[in-house]
């Protein structure tokens, strides 16, 4: 790792959705959603991973604000998916890879998320998630899946995966955490550290 910090930089957002992160602390613990304001419901939020502009509210992305999967009014509507696209705008020329961080299902995915296709550096990317699944299981034996996420896990129109790898970054990827639906969102504590302890994916 320390190789890597002397010849990478490494952008991380430890927390993208700020507001819905804090609200399912304080009163909805599985809030997913942003917290902004709709205009045509009293439901707040919208999906921020259905808000891209990557066949933005298509399959898999819906239109009704009370939804979990709310893909927001247009793309870019929520302050959190803006302000990181302008980012990865300014930077995408020197960007190799982008990671986004899920829960749950314990898989490793891909583009598409919007379509059954294969991209067109399928053995690149593909080798290096077949890599970094193996990695993670000669750590902490724990199995993980990979492959396009349309076929993996569902479609999904809107995500930022989809977004990363359309606006010129070819190693674009999701990481579905722990665990595959035993315990889902309510990880115990004991299973989250560890897939963090060791970059073994990188």
């Amino acid at each position: 790792m320390r190789k890597m910090l002397n010849h990478l930089d490494f952008y991380i957002m430890p927390v993208f959705n700020v507001d819905g992160y804090h609200f399912s602390w304080t009163h909805d613990r599985f809030w997913r959603k942003t917290r902004s304001k709709n205009s045509r419901s009293r439901c707040r939020g919208a999906d921020a991973n259905r808000n891209w502009k990557v066949k933005w509210c298509d399959e898999g992305a819906s239109v009704h604000p009370c939804d979990d999967t709310y893909c927001g009014p247009f793309p870019e509507s929520e302050p959190e998916v803006k302000a990181v696209a302008n980012f990865l705008r300014k930077h995408r020329k020197h960007i190799r890879a982008y990671l986004s961080f899920h829960a749950y299902a314990q898989m490793l995915l891909y583009p598409y998320s919007y379509k059954y296709a294969t991209i067109p550096n399928f053995s690149c990317v593909e080798s290096a998630a077949y890599k970094a699944v193996k990695a993670l299981r000669s750590v902490h034996g724990v199995r993980y899946r990979y492959g396009p996420a349309s076929s993996t896990l569902y479609v999904s129109s809107g995500s930022s995966m989809d977004w990363a790898y359309k606006n010129g970054i070819p190693y674009a990827f999701a990481f579905e955490l722990r665990d595959t639906g035993h315990f889902g969102f309510l990880l115990p504590e004991i299973l989250i550290r560890p897939p963090a302890q060791r970059p073994c994916w990188l």
